[in-house]
């Protein structure tokens, strides 16, 4: 069986006062919603030109899948499902193709495909991977998925500084994981300060 390598961006709809709400409360909703709006299309349509990989989008909510108008990028969609972001990641792992599978949120302007490449280079000889996030969280995880595919995501404190530490300790302490640079999430307006003062720069 042919094996692909499988990224998958994690978005949803972009809709006003239904996205980046915590950052919301620092620039407003329409601000927040136009953030992720461009953040989205930046970053789905540089990552996805990139034929080294197979680009996903696994959106939410699930009735979103078939609106073709809200995404920027042709690419194949699969909905997220129910629950947390732990179980609708778990899922996405559990039903993708054979391969190993890489996925990032659709709110960090600063991945680039280098990232991406690096992550499925590291799967080549690691069991797993992780892109730090400076707030103690993970902006990309990555599994090799052979022999089995390892359940990461249950019993992590999301939103947490914790959350990168609550998934890797779901690996057996034999797996090998790699480690990629440290990204920011733009999630409140620190964070988005911090963003917008980097790129000015």
């Amino acid at each position: 069986m042919a094996l692909s390598n499988h990224l998958v961006i994690m978005a949803k709809a972009p809709q006003i006062g239904r996205v980046k709400t915590r950052l919301a409360h620092g620039i407003g909703s329409v601000g927040a919603w136009a953030f992720y709006r461009h953040t989205l299309a930046m970053v789905s349509r540089r990552l996805a030109a990139d034929r080294r990989w197979v680009t996903w989008l696994a959106v939410s909510p699930d009735t979103a899948v078939q609106k073709d108008r809200l995404w920027p990028v042709d690419c194949p969609r699969l909905s997220q499902g129910q629950g947390d972001i732990g179980q609708r990641m778990g899922r996405v792992m559990d039903i993708m193709g054979a391969g190993p599978v890489v996925i990032v949120g659709a709110d960090i302007p600063d991945i680039h495909g280098r990232h991406i490449d690096s992550a499925f280079k590291a799967l080549g000889n690691h069991d797993a991977v992780f892109g730090p996030a400076d707030d103690g969280g993970y902006w990309l995880a990555g599994l090799k998925r052979r022999p089995i595919v390892p359940q990461i995501f249950s019993n992590v404190r999301w939103s947490s500084a914790h959350a990168l530490i609550d998934t890797r300790a779901n690996l057996a302490n034999q797996a090998k994981v790699a480690y990629l640079e440290t990204l920011t999430d733009v999630d409140d307006i620190a964070d988005f300060t911090r963003f917008r003062r980097r790129s000015c720069v």
